[in-house]
């Protein structure tokens, strides 16, 4: 019998980078919410692994041991075959494919595959987050999660069309010290306090990734220009960037926008939490 899943999209509201360990994994402490637009999965058991990939950003995700869907559902021992809709387009810093690999675990689990311990942390810094799918600071390597109680945050997503990889964002990071976040975070009333606090924060990444592609510093700018806008900020190492606004209302208009000037542009109201 086959089993759906939802990935949802992984938003980094904060991505401060505190340090690098001698194996080369870098240390965050990051501030993470989930959106309601996600890529969506089946799994249909069978006597042999198999994944086919459809949806609007298909193209260029491997069918293969390459995917991490794949390699997720083959470390947990699992055969059949996996449909992925892929509606979150890759190399986005919004945890597309760490997101698909932790609901391909969640999905499994179901069907009562037994998911060790340690697999999720294995795939990915950000599968183990990923896998709680709710307002969480992140730290360590991504192995420390705290729970956080966050109001409801109307955002745009806009995806520019650039992919950006994580490895150059890095690699272009003057400094990899930086400070954390405070120790305490507030209790928000409603998104315009959040965002007010959020606008003390960093994403460490952002000035690498501009350096890397320009094209982040100009959807950074005109959601910033947007109807009401609190906020504007990259998620993850880019290219997707996010803004936060007072309603659902607000963020719909600013997504019609950004369509308007951008059609080309992956853009989408989302609410995050």
């Amino acid at each position: 019998m086959a089993t759906k899943a939802f990935a949802p999209a992984k938003i980094n509201l904060t991505l401060h980078v505190t340090g690098q360990r001698v194996d080369g994994y870098h240390l965050l402490d990051s501030l993470v919410v989930f959106a309601d637009v996600g890529d969506r999965l089946q799994f249909t058991p069978g006597p042999e692994l198999s994944i086919s990939v459809t949806g609007e950003h298909a193209a260029g995700v491997p069918a293969d041991s390459r995917n991490l869907v794949w390699k997720a559902a083959q470390a947990a021992g699992w055969t059949g075959h996996i449909d992925l809709n892929k509606v979150l387009p890759h190399g986005g810093g919004i945890g597309g494919g760490s997101s698909d690999a932790a609901a391909t675990l969640w999905a499994l689990s179901g069907q009562g595959v037994n998911i060790p311990e340690d697999l999720p942390v294995s795939l990915g810094a950000d599968v183990p987050v990923c896998m709680a799918a709710q307002a969480t600071r992140m730290q360590g390597i991504g192995d420390r999660l705290t729970s956080v109680s966050l109001p409801n945050l109307p955002a745009v997503l806009v995806n520019p069309g650039i992919p950006v990889p994580t490895s150059s964002v890095f690699e272009a990071l003057a400094r990899r010290d930086n400070l954390p976040m405070p120790i305490d975070i507030p209790e928000f009333e409603n998104a315009g306090a959040c965002a007010e606090w959020l606008r003390d924060q960093r994403n460490d990444l952002e000035i690498p990734a501009m350096g890397i592609a320009r094209e982040i510093e100009f959807a950074l700018d005109s959601l910033r220009l947007t109807t009401r806008a609190l906020l504007a900020r990259m998620s993850g190492s880019g290219s997707t960037c996010f803004a936060l606004y007072p309603t659902m209302k607000d963020a719909h208009f600013a997504a019609y926008e950004i369509g308007a000037a951008y059609p080309d542009w992956w853009c989408r109201a989302v609410q995050l939490n």
